[in-house]
Parts: C-alpha cells; sequence; structure tokens
C-alpha cells in the first residue's frame, strides 16, 4: 500500500547485509526441498521474506480485552483497530503521505479482491464476511521509521492467523492487563512465541485503571526472569497517550509510557535492525540444520552396518505400534475428557447452588429472628461478603477438580506426555465475577407515622367501646364508662402491637425474596463464567493431546518408512548413498558453521 502510494517509509534493513544470509537461506532450502520436508521450507519461505523487507515488521498480540487494538492506534495515533470487542481481523498498516484502507476479501475459485474503503470509518466493512485482512496507510512518524504494525487478531478470534503473523514478524509486543500477574499459561504462551521469534516486548496496559501496576510489573518480571524469559516490561496508558496528545500536555504524554516505548523500539530494534534480523534467521536456520542431520544421520547409521537394519526396524516397527497404539486411545480420551468435562460441570453448578441455598436458609433463619429493616444495609453488606467467599472456594474446587481432569486424561498417554499448562480457574478477584449482580434490594422502613399508630389504635378501642357499652347498657349504665372505656384501651393496644407484628411479618417476608432474588442472580452470573472457564480447560486439554498425538504417529511412521524402505530403495548402491550423505551432513555443517558466523 505504500508503494502504491507513492511514497517508502525509511529502510532499516540493508540490502548489501542481508544478501549474504538470504544465499544461506536459500541454499538451506534447496536441501529441503530435496529432503520432501514442505513444512521446513515454509518456515524458510517466511524467514526469507522477513529479510528481504527493508522495514521492520512489528506484530502486537494478546488476549482478548488486554488492550492491543488500543495499543496500536496510540502508537499510530490514528484509530485504525476496532476496539469495540467485535470479532476481528488482522490489522496491517504501512507508511503513506495520506491515509488510505484497503479490505482484502476472499473471491470465487480461491482467488481475493481488494476493495477500498474510508480510512476514518473502516469499522462497519470489517466485520462483513469473508475480509481476510485490512491494510492501512498513514502517515505516521512511526511508519516513516522503517516500521509496519499488524494487529494480529486474538488467540479465541483466529489462533492460525496470528502465528503466521508472529513468524514473519521481526518483534513482538505481548499487551497484558496489569490488573493481574501473567498466569502460568501466558507463560507457556510467551515461550513458544520465543521459540519462533526471540525478539519481544511485554507491553503492561491500562495502567490508568490499576493504581498498582507497579508490583504487577515487577511480579511479571520476576516471572520471566523465573521462566527463562528475558523480556522487557512496559507500562503504557493509551487513555493517558490520548488525553496528552489532545491538551498537548508532555507530562501526562510521559507518565502514558507510550513514548518510552517508542524509543525502545527505535533504539533497540528499528537502530538494530540489521542485526536482530540475521540473529533471529541464523536461530531458525541453525534448527532446521539440527533437524535434517538428524534424519540423514539415521539414514546413514543405517546403510553402515546393515546388521543392524533388521533391529533398528524392528524398534521402529515397535514404535509404528505405539503410535498405533496411541490413535487407538484417541477415542478412549477423548471419551473421558468429554464425559469428565460434563461431569465437573453438573458437580461445580451443583456445588455453588449448594453453598449458596445453603447461605438462603441461613439468612432466612436470621431474618426470622429479627427485625430486618432496622439492621438491613449491615445485613446485606455480610450477606455480599459470604456470597464473595462460597463463590471463591467454588472456584477452588473447579480448580482442583480440573486438575484430577486433567491427570486421568494424560494417564491414557506415555508417561513422557504429561499434563499441559492449564488455564487458572481460581478467582483472583471474586468481585469483578460479580459486579454484573445487582445488590440486595432496599426494604420498607421499620419506622411509621404516628398518625399511622393513632389511627389503628382507634380502629381496635372503638370496636372494644362498643361492645363493653352495649353489654352495661343492660344495667342502666352509659355508652361511655369507666368499663367500656378501660375496654377500649385494651383493644386499642393490642391493635397496635398486632398492626406492628403483621408489618413485621411483611417485611420479613420481603427480605427472604430479596435475599432469593439475590442468589438466583449469583447464580446466573457465576454459573456462566464458570462454564466458560471449564470450556476453556476442556479445549486446552483437546488440543494438547490432539498434537501430540499428531506428532507421535507422524514422526514415527516417518521413521519407519524410511528405514523399511532404505535397503530396497538402494540396495547394491549403498555406498552411493552414503557418500550423498556424508555430502549432505557436511553441506548442512558448512552451512551452520557460516550461519554462525555471520550472526
Amino acid at each position: 500500500m505504500a508503494a502504491a502510494a507513492g511514497l517508502q517509509a525509511a529502510t532499516v534493513k540493508h540490502p548489501d547485509v542481508m544478501a549474504p544470509v538470504v544465499s544461506l537461506v536459500d541454499e538451506l532450502r534447496d536441501l529441503v526441498r530435496t529432503s520432501g520436508r514442505d513444512d521446513l521450507d515454509a518456515r524458510l519461505g517466511m524467514v526469507r521474506a522477513r529479510l528481504t523487507d527493508p522495514r521492520v515488521r512489528l506484530v502486537v498480540v494478546g488476549e482478548s480485552q488486554a488492550g492491543m487494538s488500543t495499543l496500536v492506534n496510540s502508537m499510530i495515533g490514528t484509530p485504525v483497530s476496532a476496539t469495540d470487542g467485535k470479532p476481528s481481523v488482522p490489522v496491517i498498516v504501512e507508511y503513506g503521505p495520506t491515509p488510505a484502507a484497503t479490505l482484502v476479501k476472499s473471491a470465487p475459485r480461491g482467488r481475493v479482491e481488494r476493495l477500498s474503503v474510508d480510512p476514518l470509518n473502516p469499522g462497519p466493512a470489517l466485520t462483513a464476511l469473508g475480509v481476510l485482512r485490512a491494510e492501512f496507510a498513514e502517515p505516521s512518524a512511526l511508519l516513516a521509521d522503517g516500521m509496519v504494525v499488524m494487529d494480529a487478531p486474538g488467540a479465541v478470534a483466529n489462533e492460525s492467523a496470528a502465528w503466521s503473523m508472529i513468524a514473519a514478524a521481526d518483534v513482538v509486543l505481548y499487551a497484558t492487563d496489569s490488573a493481574a500477574e501473567l498466569t502460568e499459561r501466558q507463560l507457556d504462551y510467551l515461550r513458544r512465541v520465543e521459540q519462533v521469534c526471540p525478539s519481544v516486548v511485554c507491553v503492561l496496559t491500562k495502567i490508568d485503571r490499576n493504581p498498582h501496576w507497579a508490583l504487577t510489573q515487577r511480579r511479571n518480571r520476576a516471572l520471566l526472569d523465573g521462566a527463562g524469559l528475558n523480556f522487557a516490561v512496559a507500562p503504557v496508558s493509551a487513555v493517558l497517550h490520548r488525553r496528552a496528545g489532545e491538551s498537548g500536555d508532555q507530562q501526562l504524554d510521559i507518565e502514558s509510557g507510550v513514548p518510552q516505548l517508542i524509543d525502545h523500539l527505535r533504539d533497540y530494534v528499528v537502530a538494530q535492525a540489521d542485526s536482530v534480523a540475521i540473529v533471529a534467521a541464523v536461530r531458525d536456520m541453525t534448527r532446521i540444520t539440527d533437524q535434517l542431520g538428524v534424519i540423514l544421520r539415521a539414514e546413514a547409521d543405517t546403510l553402515r552396518d546393515p546388521r543392524r537394519r533388521a533391529e533398528i526396524t524392528q524398534r521402529l516397527a515397535a514404535a509404528r505400534a505405539e503410535a498405533d497404539q496411541l490413535r487407538q486411545r484417541t477415542a478412549t480420551w477423548q471419551v473421558t475428557l468429554v464425559d469428565g468435562s460434563a461431569e465437573l460441570t453438573a458437580d461445580i453448578e451443583h456445588d455453588l447452588r449448594h453453598r449458596l441455598r445453603t447461605l438462603v436458609r441461613e439468612a432466612e433463619a436470621e431474618i426470622t429472628r429479627s427485625d430486618p429493616a432496622r439492621k438491613w444495609s449491615e445485613f446485606a453488606t455480610e450477606l455480599d461478603a459470604r456470597i464473595c467467599e462460597a463463590v471463591e472456594e467454588n472456584f477452588v474446587m473447579a480448580h482442583y477438580r480440573a486438575v484430577e481432569l486433567a491427570e486421568q486424561v494424560a494417564a491414557k498417554f506415555p508417561p513422557d506426555n504429561r499434563t499441559p499448562p492449564l488455564p487458572e480457574l481460581r478467582l483472583s478477584n471474586p468481585g469483578d465475577v460479580l459486579e454484573p449482580v445487582q445488590s440486595l434490594e432496599a426494604l420498607e422502613t421499620a419506622k411509621s407515622a404516628i398518625g399511622q399508630h393513632m389511627l389503628s389504635a382507634l380502629r381496635g378501642s372503638y370496636g372494644g367501646i362498643l361492645m363493653v357499652g352495649l353489654a352495661t347498657s343492660l344495667l342502666d349504665m352509659g355508652l361511655v364508662n369507666w368499663y367500656s372505656a378501660g375496654a377500649g384501651v385494651l383493644l386499642g393496644v393490642n391493635a397496635l402491637f398486632d398492626e406492628r407484628r403483621s408489618r413485621k411479618q411483611r417485611r420479613q417476608a420481603e427480605a427472604k425474596v430479596a435475599v432469593a432474588r439475590l442468589a438466583d442472580d449469583v447464580i446466573f452470573q457465576v454459573g456462566k463464567e464458570s462454564r466458560n472457564r471449564l470450556r476453556t480447560l476442556q479445549r486446552v486439554l483437546r488440543d494438547h493431546y490432539t498434537e501430540i498425538a499428531a506428532e507421535v504417529g507422524r514422526t514415527a511412521e516417518e521413521a519407519l518408512r524410511a528405514a523399511e524402505e532404505t535397503g530396497l530403495r538402494y540396495g547394491d548402491q549403498r555406498e552411493l548413498r552414503l557418500t550423498e550423505i556424508d555430502a549432505g551432513l557436511r553441506t548442512l555443517a558448512g552451512l551452520r558453521e557460516r550461519a554462525e558466523r555471520l550472526a
């Protein structure tokens, strides 16, 4: 897009410096294609594209609601990425003298078409069916320095697209909310990212909302160091950066952390683009040469010692049998996972309902013992605290039951394939989950007007005066006398107490209904959060063990096929094949040595 606009961004990767590395990549691709490893060839294709691009490719990734799109918009200075939480597509922003936006959409027969849209309001077009990615051109200072910014969709939205962008990146910004420290699942994700792109910056977002972000930054730094990940941790606030731009407040802009992040990228990524790209490329080439070397040496060992061929074939046949057994176990572990997940969900929901029913019964008993209106606010505060405690205990139970389920599924696999890092089910702050729940309803006050009391007393005393007065009139006494007046006083006081008791019982009934409604709201909200977390757990376990089954099966099949076909394929030309293998190993060693010298 920048080229189409007639103006290019600055060149930060010099072709003369990249040329020797590109030449090595091409040589290695020839060897990879000869070996029939299309997957490695695709990986080297991405490495070559990264080396030949004169700009620095920056990819922003992270979990949903972590502020990735807001961070991209803040760094560029223009709202190019949607921040409304709707399903997103990959967004690529390059330099251009004037704003422009293009949507790449799928077309019939496997083709794609490009449509120009309004760069100031691309949101409606991004949600259309068939959109593959959005490309923007913006006259941004950061982009003019030779950087291309890519906003990857969230992992849930399009995981394959996100990993493709990471593989093509020179540097990755991982956005994480400053409200909570990194989880074990996030650290595992960062380890995988570091294997693909070693240049990573961990960005702590939304520091304007979290006054204790510095504590989270220190904790994340310690967690990254403990995981062997030497990443920078940069705190930023896109909101403060936008406000500073609107008001011209430089001090507020410094507090936002965005200028420091951009300076870090310029000093340690853009200014060192050649060395960063070469180191990453050499790292990829080293791993690929190691993989090819293992295959060639295994074949050479078989050819050099024909007597061992039967032994090797038998051993690899056992590996294939194990792979077959693993595939047969697939149905078993999947049934275990599905049944266990359904049972776990039912048990957790039953436990939550049981805890809340117990709380409701205790609250009703307390309401029955006294007038709830007298200390209703204190009662509501205490009930909220007990509900938070019950919800937290319910999620703790869910966590440990999830660990048991993961161990049951892992038991269906060989011992070397153990349980993956599980998503955290325990709640660090139950109030976040209970925030949408409405507070306990207010009650009618226990105080009533003096006129109301007098009217109730008069209604009761009137009946007493009338009944006793009529009875005493038979004794030639007046309707109102000492006896009828005394009866009126007694019945008036009794009516007053009956009215108070009736109002108290009505308040107690209303209080019980309010508590029951609150419990129903809690079950609705917490149950949804619990089911979402358990479904995430099920997906993690399913994807992990599906990948294990596929990898083990493919490795065993490939190795066995190579060993079985070696003797039949070469026969009397075994020595010639050994010569070719030795030459290939020497070529790989030479390529690796030349690559390491460049790094």
